[in-house]
């Protein structure tokens, strides 16, 4: 009596001019069906409130979150709804059964009693009533709040603890992956129908030949197979459900150790700044395999080796686009990327590419340093030279091979055709089944029963349809890829494997097959130039750790590049002393050796006379004709300016085109082009050209914002 009495002494008028609000919560689903007296209880609150003076139009119910944990506030939209109503000061008194119903988190706790307080809203439950406003109650109600988070805290450490026990001897239930089924028992084993097997075998055959997801993805979009999986809730729970195959699926296939019959538990973890609000199962990270909780092998039955299934791994983990990984093979003419490393800094050089009037121009630039330090760049390199050794040596090495090629090549081809028509046969049966078990349906039906008749005779045609439509694709998928070889199709497999660089050159033959061929052949080739000469040392390492060795010679962009200039120079002023002709010059060079930078066989006249010029030599042709009777006053031959200022020839040329300089072409053979440049021109030049790479683009964007932000003033 004494406590009725206090705590109708807490509630008065203005509290109940409110709304009196019951919150009935259940942690989950299955505690609202088990334990209904419980969900009784709280719905009887409203009685509680009669006796504290609330007339019944002033009950307010909130249980939208029957089944939801109370662990947070963002997945409860009631809880949400009830803090809205409290602060508007719509709430005289919050009922609950317990205080572990309206939040086990601290924070949301000391929440709402500080908006109570705020509102001067009561609190509720079995026990009595609180005010927030008095010093004891709000003592009490926070040391209720502090021992119903507690009280979740060891209830989730007993359940992990316990679950980990037993996911420690292999008998926690985890949830299989498609291929597997769970017997009564509580094992898993294999599921028992075979085109669930076949389909699963034939993803991991085709990545252990195809090397990529996106490659075993296309293969069975082209040839319409479909992933079997059983549901795992509503009503069709247990049944298979066939889908289309899509990225993620067979990326979580490959990296699945179950597959490999290894039973491992705490594979992820959450990462609450992940969490997503409305999606429980979001902020789940990945972890490494060394950190997972339990790693039982040999537990599950298996679809492939443990052997495989690290291939597996790692393959994809090299075909990731990263500094440190191979990468994927892609379709740009690079042949070599991913496989070329920098002699100097020992990691993976990069490719560029540069879109020219001949296509695409690719080189091969170590980037690593200068981008992490901005040091400059350890070395660059044109591709196609090293790309045309590469490929030199690996044909030369697979030509005694070539007969074991095409036998493999055969049983490769006849072995996929076999797994996909073997699937195709057992969608076949399938549809045979379901036919004769709609046959059977509808004659056991009782002829009186129209309505049902009709319905059963309905699918039954449907269900023929299907199975005709899924014969006829059928028949047109063996006369396009007949199980068997011809003995045509077997003759042309051996004269091609036994060609091997006709087979390489091959219009069929991708850019990508060329380089999945490379990299199944070769580990990497690190390459060291000599400076910025044309020489460059190899070291070719073949898939097993051999290795081979050669010094190429590589194209570079100007003449003083060369190991051998000082000798060119040299020989130059001899053959020009001796009154040889530029063509004579040009011939003599290339019987010595003497080649130009872009390894050309020879240099041709143009290129002489540039140089003669440069050097301020005379043959017997630039004789009749001296420069002085050519050039006026303040004018340059473009290469003799390009040494004045001491930079490439090629690149004077660009800015020439760009516009940056003025300059015409000589009218006569062999028309070179004359530059205007006085002497102030030329100082211009000298210190544009000192200029870091780059900065003309950067001033022609800095300009172009000044010109924005003036315009805007």
């Amino acid at each position: 009596m004494l406590l009725h009495e206090r705590e109708l002494g807490k509630v008065r008028g203005r509290h109940r001019d409110g709304l009196a609000v019951v919150y009935v919560r259940q942690s989950s689903r299955q505690q609202v069906v088990d334990h209904g007296e419980s969900t009784r209880l709280q719905y009887g609150l409203v009685e509680r409130a009669v006796a504290l003076g609330w007339a019944r139009s002033r009950m307010l119910v909130i249980d939208e979150d029957l089944g939801r944990s109370a662990a947070g506030a963002q997945d409860r939209p009631g809880f949400q709804r009830l803090v809205t109503e409290i602060t508007m000061g719509h709430v005289g008194l919050v009922l609950g059964i317990e205080m572990s119903r309206l939040a086990r988190a601290g924070r949301d706790w000391h929440q709402l009693i500080e908006l109570c307080s705020l509102a001067r809203t009561l609190l509720a439950d079995t026990d009595g009533v609180y005010d927030p406003n008095e010093y004891n109650d709000r003592l009490l109600l926070g040391l209720k709040g502090t021992m119903s988070e507690v009280e979740l805290h060891l209830i989730k450490h007993r359940m992990a603890s316990d679950r980990l026990a037993k996911a420690a001897r292999g008998e926690l239930a985890v949830p299989l992956p498609p291929g597997y089924v769970r017997r009564p028992s509580g094992e898993a084993a294999f599921d028992p129908d075979e085109q669930v097997q076949s389909v699963i075998r034939l993803v991991f055959h085709l990545f252990e030949q195809l090397g990529t997801v996106h490659a075993v993805l296309r293969f069975l979009t082209e040839h319409q197979v479909q992933i079997g999986m059983r549901e795992r809730a509503g009503v069709a729970k247990g049944e298979v459900v066939w889908r289309r195959p899509h990225q993620t699926g067979i990326q979580n296939m490959l990296r699945n150790p179950a597959y490999a019959g290894i039973y491992a538990y705490g594979r992820s973890r959450i990462d609450p700044s992940r969490r997503l609000p409305g999606h429980p199962q979001s902020g789940k990270v990945r972890i490494a395999a060394e950190q997972w909780l339990v790693t039982i092998p040999d537990l599950l039955p298996a679809y492939i080796a443990v052997a495989q299934y690290e291939r597996n791994l790692a393959r994809m983990q090299a075909n990731r686009a990263r500094a440190e990984s191979l990468g994927a093979p892609r379709g740009g003419p690079a042949l070599l990327t991913g496989l070329v490393m920098c002699g100097i800094c020992h990691r993976r050089m990069g490719v560029n590419y540069e879109s020219t009037k001949s296509g695409l121009v690719h080189r091969y630039v170590c980037l690593r340093q200068h981008l992490t330090y901005g040091v400059e760049r350890c070395q660059q390199m044109a591709g196609a030279f090293l790309d045309a050794y590469v490929v030199e040596q690996v044909l030369a090495a697979l030509a005694p091979a070539a007969l074991e090629l095409s036998v493999r090549a055969a049983e490769q081809v006849e072995q996929q055709r076999l797994e996909v028509d073997r699937i195709w046969r057992q969608r076949l049966e399938r549809t045979e089944l379901a036919c004769d078990r709609a046959r059977r349906q509808c004659q056991l039906a009782e002829p009186e029963s129209h309505l049902v008749v009709r319905q059963l005779e309905k699918d039954w045609e449907e269900v023929l349809a299907a199975h005709q439509q899924l014969s006829e694709d059928y028949q047109h998928f063996v006369q396009a890829r007949p199980v068997r070889l011809s003995a045509a199709d077997l003759a042309a497999i051996r004269v091609l494997a036994r060609d091997i660089p006709a087979l390489w050159r091959a219009p069929t033959t991708t850019r990508t097959d060329r380089k999945r061929l490379l990299r199944c052949v070769v580990e990497q080739i690190q390459v060291t130039a000599q400076g910025s000469s044309e020489k460059v040392h190899a070291v070719l390492t073949w898939a097993g750790g051999s290795q081979s060795t050669a010094d190429l010679l590589r194209p570079v962009a100007r003449l003083d590049h060369l190991s051998h200039y000082p000798l060119l120079v040299e020989r130059l002023h001899a053959l020009a002393d001796a009154g040889l002709t530029a063509n004579a010059i040009a011939d003599q060079l290339a019987a010595e050796g003497l080649r130009p930078p872009h390894r050309k066989e020879r240099f041709h006249t143009g290129e002489i006379l540039q140089l003669l010029q440069r050097h301020q030599l005379r043959t017997t042709r630039t004789q009749t004709r001296p420069a002085d009777q050519v050039l006026q006053h303040g004018e340059w031959w473009l290469a003799t300016l390009a040494g004045e200022i001491g930079m490439p020839v090629a690149t004077l040329f660009g800015w020439l085109q760009r516009g940056w300089v003025d300059g015409r072409q000589d009218t006569r053979p062999p028309h070179r082009w004359i530059i205007t440049a006085g002497p102030d021109e030329v100082e211009r030049l000298r210190a544009l050209h000192r200029l870091p790479a780059g900065h003309h683009n950067r001033r022609r964007w800095t300009e172009l914002q000044q010109t924005d932000t003036a315009e805007g003033t």
